[in-house]
């Protein structure tokens, strides 16, 4: 078989003096860490989307790389896509991969037809799924991208697209039970409104939960036992969107009763357009019992929109290992690189780098925490702040025993409250610092 990026070698580890580029100075996938190999902890998934078919196309202009990987008609483009797949997956050292439907086969002129290119396609990945050794983390499917989703899929006010939007959902379920994977992403697109004035908002969130609910009921009828995710997202493409964050999809999971089937896939760039800390989101998610996957990737903050850019920030790939480490690690879920090298970064090379920069991120990321959480004062600092609550008052109200009547007695006998705690903030970040330079 043609090799596509013969550019490419093999990346190997070879530490964090290598000077060279197209090696891995962090992520050493059978390095043991916390009890596991970091492949096991870590769980890097590649995306479909960005790598195999983002060619750099933006709102100003034209692509800047060629995504048809030699091939002259649609068939053989998606072909040659899922060669070149697995060919990144073998030289990058990655065992996962996510997919949208119309990312991995063309779609038709009729649902039919869309329907037997994935089926043609599925072969073709079952196949090369099994002669790599791969696997699929999660698959999707993309209801926002074609005009007949312009108004939302499960919120369209049109019947029509609703029942088309189930349609395309209930196969791209079939291709991921086919295929394997242990995870089905719902990511509302288009799913919220620009304006009140024409939006019944009742109905569209009673119909989104209830498009939600079937698919979720047939996916476990033929056999899917892995997650169902919600990926929450603030704005883009709407300006309301109805999985704003992690505790607005929470919410919305408990309402409708979705909340046993259904986890969060928390994306670092989403969580940034919400206002909200990569670490937040991942702490909502977990307390919640929602903590599922994570979409990894960073935003520019001095720009407002969804850069998608490959994580790099020590910091964030920290404090988030930091946060899965506390939730027990990934079951079904793991790191997706929801992310593509920048536009002007364009020859084959520079794919490869940026998976380099983003896996050495998170493989440094999660030696820092094990060391925060091993080190102890962070959780030590914590337990103390909230000592109040171990004994007396506090504990009744920890218990849910104290009655308003006994708190108000326990305040009138305290006189004026004149001392308390420090958060310290400086002081445990600089205790984060002094983890990570040593």
């Amino acid at each position: 078989m043609k090799e596509f990026f013969p550019m490419i070698p093999k990346i190997r580890y070879e530490g964090s003096s290598a000077k060279n580029g197209l090696a891995f100075r962090y992520y050493n996938p059978d390095e043991v860490i916390a009890g596991k190999p970091m492949r096991d902890h870590l769980k890097f998934a590649l995306s479909y989307w960005h790598t195999l078919c983002a060619d750099g196309t933006d709102m100003f202009g034209r692509g800047t790389m060629d995504k048809n990987f030699s091939g002259k008609t649609p068939m053989e483009i998606y072909e040659n896509r899922a060669y070149a797949a697995f060919e990144l997956l073998d030289k990058l050292n990655i065992d996962y991969f996510c997919f949208h439907d119309r990312d991995i086969a063309p779609e038709g002129s009729t649902l039919a037809e869309s329907n037997g290119n994935l089926d043609k396609i599925a072969e073709l990945l079952e196949k090369l799924m099994k002669e790599h050794g791969k696997k699929l983390l999660w698959g999707t499917a993309n209801c926002f991208n074609q005009p007949r989703y312009m108004h939302g899929a499960g919120t369209s006010p049109n019947a029509d697209v609703f029942a088309f939007a189930a349609a395309q959902i209930k196969k791209a379920i079939e291709i991921t039970v086919k295929l394997g994977g242990k995870g089905y992403v719902f990511w509302g697109g288009r799913e919220g409104y620009e304006t009140l004035l024409n939006t019944d908002m009742m109905l569209e969130q009673d119909n989104m939960a209830y498009l939600m609910r079937i698919a979720a009921d047939y996916g476990r009828s033929i056999g899917f036992d892995g997650d169902f995710y919600v990926e929450p997202k603030p704005k883009e493409p709407t300006k309301h969107q109805y999985d704003f964050d992690a505790a607005t999809v929470a919410g919305f999971l408990r309402k409708y009763g979705l909340d046993n089937d259904f986890k969060l896939n928390i994306e670092a760039n989403h969580a940034t357009l919400a206002g909200h800390t990569f670490q937040h989101e991942l702490e909502i998610a977990r307390i919640n019992g929602l903590f599922g996957s994570i979409d990894a990737n960073q935003g520019d903050l001095l720009l407002g929109w969804d850069t998608d850019q490959f994580p790099t920030n020590i910091y964030d790939t920290t404090l988030c290992m930091f946060e899965v480490l506390r939730a027990g690690g990934f079951t079904n879920g793991g790191l997706n690189f929801d992310a593509k090298a920048r536009r002007g970064s364009y020859t084959p090379e520079d794919i490869a780098y940026s998976y380099i920069a983003g896996m050495d991120s998170f493989a440094l990321g999660l030696k820092i925490a094990d060391r925060l959480i091993s080190d102890g004062r962070l959780d030590e600092f914590v337990r103390e702040r909230y000592s109040s609550y171990k004994s007396g008052i506090g504990a009744k109200i920890v218990s849910k025993t104290a009655t308003i009547e006994e708190l108000e007695k326990h305040a009138l006998s305290l006189g004026e409250i004149t001392t308390n705690t420090s958060g310290r903030q400086e002081y445990l970040e600089s205790i984060v610092n002094s983890v990570i330079f040593g």
